[in-house]
């Protein structure tokens, strides 16, 4: 597995990938944080860092400069259970620009009572940005539960939100 890191407007962005596919990624510098969250039977056994991720260095490069949508078609894998594995696939599908209650998200993944395990499978989603868990907000509108601190999703939010339409989509 490979890793790159970037600077951000809200600090360094990590990922760790296998060819063009993101295994995990988010606002930290500490690779032994970032494979703790992916599930054991991904976790690789060597981390090589790199200065160039090919295609997915290139979108994370369009999305911080307004392209929000570059990220949408970069393979993620990620392992779980059915439920929280199809939360994922749901996330993937939420638009940038736009948020969702724990509660909508809940009943967008079929199952308007289980709250407390949607909002597990933003927990306990190891691929920030490209699995948008930051998308995801409290019912009265406040940001709450992101791994990486409220800053990064507020700003994530509000860059989302600031896209020009010519700029989201490419």
């Amino acid at each position: 597995m490979r890793s790159w890191t970037t600077d951000t407007p809200v600090g360094a962005f990590t990922v760790l990938a296998q060819g063009d596919t993101v295994y995990a990624s988010g606002w930290t510098t500490d690779l032994d944080s970032l494979v703790a969250v992916m599930a054991p039977a991904l976790r690789p056994r060597t981390i090589d860092a790199c200065a160039d991720l090919g295609r997915i260095s290139r979108a994370v490069g369009r999305y911080m400069n307004g392209y929000v949508n570059a990220i949408d078609d970069i393979p993620v894998r990620q392992s779980s259970g059915p439920f929280i594995s199809h939360a994922w696939d749901v996330l993937r599908d939420v638009p940038a620009g736009t948020t969702l209650t724990y509660g909508g998200f809940a009943a967008r993944c079929g199952r308007p009572t289980a709250v407390r395990a949607a909002a597990s499978a933003c927990s306990r989603n190891a691929a920030a940005l490209f699995v948008p868990c930051h998308r995801v907000i409290s019912a009265n509108g406040a940001l709450h539960g992101f791994r990486y601190g409220l800053g990064p999703k507020g700003w994530l939010l509000d860059h989302e939100s600031r896209a020009k339409p010519e700029l989201a989509a490419w």
